[in-house]
C-alpha cells in the first residue's frame, strides 16, 4: 500500500526547502506537533524518495564561478541514456535533465568566471555529446527565486 502525502508533509517540505538546517524541535514547533512525529514523517518522505537530498543554494559569483545552463537538442536516433552516462560523473555539471520541448537535454554547470575557461568547459562537454543539432547557452546572473513546491 502506497503512503499518501498530506498537507503536513507539504508544509514540512516547504519549511526545509527554505532552511534545511532547521532542527526537529524547530520543525515541530512551527508545525505544532512533536519531534517524534517530525522524525517519522521525514523518514517516510526519505524512504518514498520524496526527499532526495538536504542541500544549500550557494552564491556562485561570490565563489568565483558562473552558473551556466546548456539547452541541447539532439539529432533523431541519438541515445539520450548513453549521453547522460558520459556526463553524470563530471564534477562541474550540477544538474542533468531530460526535457520535452525546445531541447531534449538540459545541463546546469558551474564554471570559473574567466571567459576562456567557460568556453573550454562548454567545448569539452559538447565534444562528449554525439549528435548535437542545436545548443543554446544561458548565463545565469542571479537566482531571484528558488522554491520547491
Amino acid at each position: 500500500m502506497r503512503t499518501k502525502i498530506d498537507k503536513v508533509d507539504i508544509q514540512l517540505i516547504n519549511l526545509l526547502a527554505k532552511n534545511s538546517r532547521l532542527t526537529y524541535k524547530e520543525l515541530a514547533e512551527q508545525l505544532k506537533t512533536t519531534r517524534q512525529r517530525i522524525s517519522r514523517r521525514l523518514e517516510k518522505l526519505e524512504k518514498m524518495g520524496v526527499i532526495k537530498k538536504y542541500t544549500i543554494i550557494p552564491d556562485f559569483e561570490r565563489l568565483g564561478y558562473v552558473y551556466v545552463i546548456l539547452g541541447i537538442t539532439l539529432k533523431p536516433g541519438i541515445s539520450l541514456d548513453e549521453i547522460i552516462e558520459k556526463l553524470k560523473d563530471d564534477p562541474d555539471i550540477k544538474i542533468i535533465e531530460r526535457a520535452i520541448g525546445s531541447h531534449n537535454l538540459v545541463i546546469h554547470l558551474v564554471a570559473p568566471k574567466e571567459m576562456r575557461d567557460i568556453e573550454k568547459k562548454i567545448h569539452e562537454i559538447s565534444k562528449r555529446i554525439e549528435g548535437i543539432d542545436k545548443m543554446d547557452i544561458t548565463f545565469i546572473t542571479e537566482i531571484v527565486k528558488f522554491e520547491v513546491i
